[in-house]
């Protein structure tokens, strides 16, 4: 299969590559689309088919449900049994923007795209090429990350040819994501509401809205053997370079000494900026340690830069949990497949 390369930087000047994304997933084709948090691989919602495509390009287990993205609040009603008075204010305060809501779905929404569940997962997208690409096929779109199945994010269109080229029907070639990591997923199927992926809405600015909202335990530690999975994101493994992640809680002169102790061919560390001139070892940044945005905007960055520069084991720096900090240590800790040690 041919990928196609379509270039939309201005929704406006690039319109005709835009109608030409719109024209292929009406035809049941996959496009991968840039949003605010990663690049998305966009199918109509409505085509089973196209859907089972995604699954099979990603390589993506089947009980992954999938995240709906809409363009506006009329079309995320179409999607849904009830729209209670709490997802009002939600997408009042959130939408457009990194925020997903699980609601019970209605009819109209495919089994192969909730996995089986009575749910379905919806967000409406601040990027302007997507919302346009959204409203211009007229379609709700079913849009997992653009990337094989538990590896690191793409938030770049590069990344998503790395790992997609020949397997889509086409990449909108556009801009660096944002805000870097995957959107915020709360369910309001439950009571209370619950926090099932942290992200760029951050449980703080949640709780202006849901007091009572809860943390689901897989958030922070492993997911329960055979556990239904809710929400993308939620799997044991994910957003995983090939070389093995280990990260090391603890100050900077524990990091040190320990990394020093274990330094081999192929050991790297994963730092924040300032931190590589101390280590003798190779090392990767991912931002600043007070700065917790830029750390989610380049950290699948620096996940896929290892893997480029040959490492084999990571020993990782540990982020704070709070803010969008919960978020980036979510995916760190899900990335080296909860193996932390105690420094």
């Amino acid at each position: 299969m041919l990928t196609e390369r379509l270039s939309v930087y201005d929704v406006n000047k690039d319109s005709e590559a835009l109608l030409r994304a719109a024209e292929i997933i009406k035809n049941g084709g996959l496009v991968a689309m840039p949003t605010e948090t990663v690049y998305g691989l966009a199918a109509n919602t409505f085509n089973e088919k196209a859907i089972g495509d995604i699954f099979k390009a990603k390589g993506r287990p089947q009980d992954n449900p999938l995240i709906v993205h809409v363009s506006d609040i009329g079309m995320a009603k179409e999607l849904v049994s009830e729209f209670p008075e709490k997802a009002e204010e939600l997408a009042e305060k959130f939408w457009p923007g990194p925020f997903t809501m699980i609601l019970p779905k209605a009819d109209c929404i495919p089994s192969s795209v909730s996995a089986g569940l009575e749910t379905v997962a919806i967000r409406m997208p601040s990027n302007e090429v997507a919302r346009q690409l959204i409203a211009v096929s007229g379609l709700p779109l079913a849009a997992p990350s653009a990337n094989i199945s538990g590896s690191p994010s793409p938030t770049t269109a590069e990344d998503v040819l790395f790992d997609m080229d020949g397997k889509i029907d086409a990449v909108i070639m556009s801009g660096r994501c944002d805000v870097g990591v995957e959107s915020t997923v709360v369910t309001l199927a439950t009571d209370p509401p619950r926090l099932l992926r942290p992200g760029g809405v951050t449980l703080e600015q949640l709780r202006d809205v849901l007091p009572d909202i809860v943390v689901d335990k897989a958030v922070l530690s492993q997911p329960g053997k055979g556990c239904v999975v809710a929400s993308p994101g939620m799997k044991y493994k994910h957003y995983s370079p090939k070389a093995r992640v280990v990260m090391l809680e603890g100050d900077f002169e524990s990091f040190k000494t320990f990394v020093e102790a274990n330094k081999d061919e192929g050991v790297f560390a994963l730092v924040f900026d300032g931190e590589e001139a101390e280590l003798s070892v190779p090392c990767v940044s991912f931002g600043h340690k007070e700065d917790e945005f830029e750390q989610a905007a380049v950290l699948f960055k620096a996940l896929r830069e290892l893997d480029k520069l040959g490492c084999k084991v990571c020993y990782s720096r540990v982020p704070s949990k709070c803010g969008v900090g919960l978020a980036v240590y979510n995916r760190l800790i899900r990335a080296a497949a909860f193996e932390v040690i105690e420094l």
